[in-house]
């Protein structure tokens, strides 16, 4: 299969990128109380609970020589996940808490796997979740590093696709409309390690709203003809899943 574009422009350039980061990623999504009929999460006590107890095991998680990072996110907008024609999914994207464990390398997601704190991660989550998706994953595009401090609107967006080769090479051109339309200047794209759910699963954030995001997406007819367009016209899934820091 080969990339097709569809309505191609000269504003949108491919996202200038950097060299990969040499992390490792295990990166665990979990449905807990996710949304029926609104996109947005509505409280739940289990989740709360499960978030207070992930964090603190993010903390010990952090403290092993292996882990750069243990992050734990909320959900704040969970749309719809159905195919390019609106049917349903086997494994949607309705994950209302994800943990992100980044490694000094892929080589060591093995050894983080086996520490306690991260068992008892996987335990409680899997205790809690009604679905839960979990991969080991390297980067393999990069804007720059995603910024993991308080404030900011996280993306996980997470892609399925017939041809991944193609899915890539699509990854490219969408980044590129983002970084026009929405200045997107950061963004991780992780790609499974082994058997995976799902073909990528990308990560970015904007340190603006909410609000601004979805308007400044939905009411941009690009979005539309071409975003939206070109996932159609590639066999690529999109699954987008917002969030804040837990």
């Amino acid at each position: 299969m080969e990339l097709t574009i569809v309505n191609p422009s000269p504003k949108w350039p491919p996202a200038e990128q950097r060299q990969p980061l040499r992390y490792g990623y295990l990166h665990i999504g979990a449905a807990v109380a996710p949304p029926n009929r609104s996109p947005f999460p509505g409280p739940s006590s289990a989740r709360a609970a499960l978030l207070d107890h992930l964090k603190v095991l993010a903390s010990e998680l952090e403290r092993l020589d292996p882990v750069v990072r243990a992050t734990i996110y909320r959900a704040v907008l969970v749309p719809p996940a159905g195919n390019n024609q609106g049917e349903p999914l086997a494994h949607p994207a309705r994950f209302d808490v994800t943990a992100l464990v980044e490694t000094r390398s892929p080589e060591d997601i093995t050894e983080v796997r086996t520490a306690e704190p991260y068992r008892r991660l996987v335990e409680a989550v899997g205790a809690a979740a009604q679905d839960v998706q979990s991969m080991a994953a390297r980067c393999v595009r990069l804007i720059a590093d995603v910024d993991k401090s308080p404030g900011g609107l996280f993306l996980f967006n997470h892609f399925i696709a017939q041809d991944p080769g193609v899915a890539l090479e699509l990854w490219d051109r969408l980044a590129g409309w983002y970084a026009v339309e929405t200045g997107l200047d950061n963004s991780t794209l992780l790609q499974p390690i082994g058997q995976a759910t799902y073909t990528l699963v990308n990560h970015a954030r904007w340190d603006r709203g909410l609000q601004w995001l979805m308007m400044k997406q939905f009411s941009t007819p690009s979005f539309w003809t071409y975003v939206r367009a070109n996932l159609e016209a590639n066999q690529t899934v999109s699954m987008p899943v917002l969030y804040r820091r837990a």
